[in-house]
């Protein structure tokens, strides 16, 4: 029987993602919150039908009862992010808030099915991510000094990944992480949130050639210590979006193209340089010619989106954990195998509504400062996806980084979970502002 069950939960899985993903996108017909409502309690309904049946495949494959309480602990905080966040602040935005809960639940169920001790761990981890992210809207709200810190953030940045450099191991070629009292941390997810307060601050009132050369050697300093420390896809992110943020300041499309040229320059600088970049080239060029060495991630990699055609193998049915680092750095391809390539492409939706959402709340802040904020948490956000799936599904050389949310690791969790109570925060600051024009209008 449980053969049945299993085999037509595949498909239920991928018809309630589509639906969620449609309602993505769907929301944006209507200007006002209130009448979105309805969308996001269908929204609600079936993400926590999706955990039942993914779940429940675990359960019925494995005969697991590990898996059965992980699930009530999983429905458990998302019922509660999804009750307590409005309850406590009245004026958020559903859809960011409802995706990033959609996005944990599968991170958390992908990664309990390829590694049950990880996904406690990053169950924890999330947590506690959501119990300081609570706390980010109320400080947005009562602090009012943060434009204020423009050459302090520069500095935090460059000690915090210097001290990365100088005293951390080396791991997989890089110097990324530490670990202190048994908890590994990477210092450069944290740094994100750091640099694009300080790119806010340094331009928000002067984009002159000046204030751009000073905060493009500042940034510059803080991209080199990632280069050396060989965290290149940090630096890659950093990078695009220090251009893109000036971009958007100073409207500029000169310092765009000097972006792009200095980017290709600096990439092919890399390649030179650095042995495992043209290691990464060469996989990515033809990864079949060196499928034993360089080219066996990759094709490990392929081989897994390829055998899950569009409605997956099924949970525990795949062999993902054939991809080396496969939680962290090819975890689009284990559920692509797994759930199906449409899932796969509604995950890529869903996150694509997030970033257009983002945007969307950008265009409507006043508060330039704020607004560049906003900005380059989207950019950051959607070309840090760009780069993972991208990589995973050899569009693009590997980067090595995760999937926001999704991919295992605690410290990219946590930033991602920061930087969207951020941009709540912001939503919130706006709303009222929005509301006190009305009443002026009234009046």
């Amino acid at each position: 029987m449980h053969e049945y069950v299993t085999e037509l939960s595949k498909y239920a899985i991928t018809i309630m993602m589509a639906i969620y993903t449609f309602f993505c996108f769907w929301v944006f017909r209507y200007r006002e919150e209130e009448k979105r409502r309805w969308i996001y309690v269908v929204q609600n309904v079936l993400m926590l039908l999706v955990q039942l049946f993914c779940f429940l495949d675990l359960y019925l494959i494995s005969r697991d009862f590990q898996y059965l309480f992980f699930y009530a602990f999983v429905q458990v905080f998302l019922i509660a992010a999804l009750m307590l966040v409005p309850l406590i602040y009245e004026n958020i935005n559903h859809l960011l808030l409802n995706n990033m809960c959609m996005l944990l639940g599968i991170g958390i169920c992908m990664v309990s099915r390829l590694s049950f001790t990880k996904a406690i761990r990053q169950y924890v981890i999330v947590l506690v991510s959501l119990a300081i992210s609570m706390l980010i809207p109320f400080l947005m709200g009562k602090i009012h000094f943060f434009k204020k810190l423009t050459w302090l953030y520069p500095l935090v940045g460059i000690a915090m990944l210097g001290i990365v450099l100088v005293v951390s191991e080396v791991t997989y070629g890089s110097k990324i992480s530490f670990s202190m009292f048994g908890i590994t941390f990477q210092p450069s997810e944290f740094v994100k949130i750091i640099f694009l307060f300080f790119l806010a601050a340094a331009l928000w009132d002067n984009t002159s050639f000046g204030r751009i050369v000073v905060t493009a050697i500042l940034a510059g300093i803080q991209i080199m210590i990632l280069v050396l420390s060989k965290d290149l896809g940090s630096a890659v992110i950093f990078f695009f979006g220090f251009v893109m943020v000036v971009f958007v300041a100073s409207r500029n499309y000169l310092y765009l193209l000097a972006g792009v040229v200095g980017g290709s320059g600096a990439a092919y600088i890399a390649y030179t340089v650095f042995d495992h970049v043209r290691t990464r080239v060469l996989a990515w060029q033809n990864p079949w010619q060196y499928i034993d060495d360089q080219g066996y991630q990759i094709t490990q990699s392929l081989f897994a989106v390829g055998s899950g055609s569009w409605f997956g193998m099924g949970l525990l049915q795949g062999n993902p954990t054939a991809i080396p680092k496969v939680e962290a750095d090819f975890i689009f391809s284990s559920i692509c195998e797994e759930l199906g390539v449409i899932f796969g492409i509604c995950l890529i939706l869903v996150c694509i509504s997030c970033f257009i959402m983002i945007m969307e709340t950008a265009i409507r802040i006043h508060d330039r400062f704020y607004q560049l904020i906003v900005y380059g948490i989207g950019i950051m956000y959607v070309f840090q996806i760009f780069l993972t799936v991208g990589g995973g599904i050899k569009f693009i050389p590997l980067t090595g980084v995760t999937l926001p949310f999704i991919s295992y690791g605690g410290s990219s969790v946590m930033t991602t979970m920061f930087m969207f109570f951020i941009i709540q925060g912001i939503y919130i600051r706006l709303k009222q502002v929005e509301g006190e024009r009305k009443r002026v209008r009234k009046e």
